[in-house]
């Protein structure tokens, strides 16, 4: 029975033409070769699985090879390539520098350099994981590695380049090794599959691929395991469930659920996946993913940023065009924000169920910052200028409960002519823009509204005749519902760890119509209190559904006792209990800051 051979070992590229994802860099070594312009060191570094020790062998063999090929590549017929291939070569030398990193192993080197090659031109020493070499065999190293015999080279092959001293890296000709990408692998394991005669789906291998983070070795790895799993015919739900992934249509049918804004199914989709062994965060972290690739699936010159198989990209595809650019967005907010908080919350599950929740109320939302929270948009008719100017009504926002102001995009003397005219005016005409608003009962058609124009002496030329009140919403709310959106709020602001604090500390009282009142003990926390009381005051207006919430923010009366708070008041308190502290800075020559 003939032994068998992971895909790994077996399809190992043997010349620079069969390694994959890395053409610049073997192309760089070949022309090095057919110049003969050969360096004494080099560096091969980059992740796992790329081809760093299988491109330090096969430069190894070409560089001996008595006669290379007219593309610059190994014969692997000659003396020296056979011996290389039949693994009984004694010009090329591998040290695992992982279990061999003592400055005894590194001076047991150095003996082994002074030996000339027995066949061929060079003797070629490849030291693996390099970066595991103790500081003290570094330098043992050094000299060795800087004026080596003409007849050794050296090859250095490393994941973590930033472990290596700078001594080593300056005596180092450096190669990058590249990820593999998406489209060499798969085209790489697709070969494989038809060289061993096993049935493999386009969207299985890019699966593997995916899940390989671009290390070919990895992903050889997983397609033989696959490949035993399936007995020969690798499908895609085969290779999901033996990989343990996630299938990316538990995406697609919790996205479509919160385009419905049905919450009931996104809730009972996520229950589903924690109940087959994923963990919450796997989740987010592939629901970004997923509404990343939606996102760049909007565009066609985004499109090759979609990194699937054809008809994942398909689907991808279709239910992007249900999706709106403001929905992606906010919902990869939410969703990066719910990862970033996971591993700091203490009810995990809990936050991810409230995420669902908040994008599947998008549209809810939406629609009621259109009509409630948002910007009215008003016209503004300024009569006697469009007839002094020529120049168009312009549109302005103005948003509710304020005078509106006007705005206009022109400029130069056109401004300043309108402008002049307006002020002029003596009342102006507020005509409503919003089609969607609807009038109060009994508001005749074509209804306007009147408001006095004060001159730039602030005296008003007009009385307000009429005022248009914007429509509030008034829900009434419980202190155990004021006090969660209070701590809900500082959820928002994380980086601000003292304003967290100041709000926790000082609860927020409920006075006669809606008004807040919030005590803290001193200055500092009074100014940054008032420094967020818009956007807090605006927070708990959206969550209680109260427009008539107001927030007033005072300082605590001062008491007898002195409360310490910053280091000055402390240094204060010490020297006041213990004047001695004085003297004995005197004595010393320190001075209190």
């Amino acid at each position: 029975m003939e032994n068998y051979i992971v895909s790994a070992r077996k399809y190992r590229p043997a010349i620079f033409g069969e390694v994959v994802g890395q053409e610049a860099l073997t192309q760089t070594l070949k022309n090095a070769i057919a110049a003969d312009k050969l360096a004494h060191a080099y560096l091969f570094c980059g992740p796992r699985g790329v081809g760093k020790t299988t491109c330090a062998r096969i430069f190894a063999k070409t560089i001996n090879c008595t006669s290379p090929t007219p593309d610059g590549e190994a014969c692997n017929q000659c003396e020296s390539c056979r011996s290389f291939n039949e693994q009984r070569s004694y010009n090329i030398l591998e040290l695992d520098a992982a279990s061999n990193n003592s400055v005894d192993d590194i001076r047991s080197l150095i003996e082994q350099v002074r030996i000339p090659p027995q066949i061929g031109k060079y003797k070629v020493f490849i030291i693996d994981e390099v970066h595991m070499l103790s500081t003290a065999a570094f330098n043992a190293f050094l000299k060795t590695l800087e004026e080596p015999p003409r007849h050794v080279i050296f090859i250095l092959a490393t994941t973590e380049k930033h472990k290596i001293i700078p001594t080593i890296l300056s005596r180092c000709q450096i190669y990058d090794f590249q990820r593999m990408t998406i489209e060499g692998t798969v085209k790489q394991l697709k070969f494989v599959a038809d060289s061993e005669g096993i049935n493999a789906e386009d969207e299985a291998l890019a699966v593997i691929a995916r899940k390989s983070d671009g290390g070919m070795r990895d992903a050889l790895s997983m397609f033989d395991q696959i490949a035993s799993f399936s007995g020969g015919n690798i499908t895609y739900k085969e290779t999901i469930k033996n990989l343990n992934i996630l299938d990316s249509d538990c995406y697609f049918e919790i996205t479509g659920a919160f385009l419905k804004g049905d919450v009931p199914a996104a809730l009972l989709i996520l229950n589903d996946i924690i109940r087959r062994g994923f963990d919450a965060q796997y989740f987010v972290s592939g629901l970004s993913e997923h509404l990343r690739n939606l996102l760049v699936s909007k565009d066609p010159s985004t499109i090759p940023l979609l990194e699937t198989g054809k008809e994942t990209a398909r689907k991808y595809g279709g239910q992007a065009e249900q999706c709106s650019n403001e929905f992606l967005y906010y919902a990869l907010e939410l969703a990066n924000r719910c990862d970033l908080n996971y591993r700091t919350s203490n009810n995990k599950r809990l936050l991810v169920e409230l995420t669902l929740i908040q994008i599947c109320q998008f549209n809810e939302k939406k629609k009621s910052d259109s009509e409630v929270d948002g910007p009215q948009l008003l016209s503004i008719v300024p009569e006697t200028a469009a007839a002094a100017t020529g120049t168009p009504v312009q549109n302005v926002p103005a948003d509710a409960g304020t005078q509106p102001t006007t705005r206009t995009e022109n400029s130069g003397e056109e401004v300043q002519n309108a402008q002049a005219a307006l002020f002029r005016k003596q009342s102006v005409t507020i005509k409503r823009r919003n089609a969607d608003r609807k009038e109060p009962a009994g508001t005749p058609a074509g209804h306007t509204a009147t408001i006095s124009i004060k001159k730039r002496d602030g005296q008003p030329q007009e009385e307000q005749k009429e005022t248009e009140q914007e429509p509030e919403t008034v829900t009434p709310f419980t202190e155990d519902d004021l006090m969660g959106a209070w701590i809900g709020y500082t959820a928002t602001i994380p980086k601000e760890p003292i304003l967290v604090n100041t709000m926790k500390m000082c609860l927020p009282a409920i006075g006669e119509d809606y008004s807040l009142v919030v005590t803290v003990p001193n200055s500092e926390q009074l100014k940054r209190l008032n420094d967020k009381k818009t956007e807090i005051l605006a927070f708990l207006r959206n969550r209680l559904a109260n427009t008539r919430i107001s927030i007033k923010i005072t300082e605590a009366e001062a008491s007898g006792k002195q409360k310490i708070f910053s280091p000055r008041d402390k240094l204060e308190y010490m020297v006041g209990k213990n004047p001695g502290i004085t003297n004995l800075c005197k004595d010393f020559g320190l001075e209190l800051t």
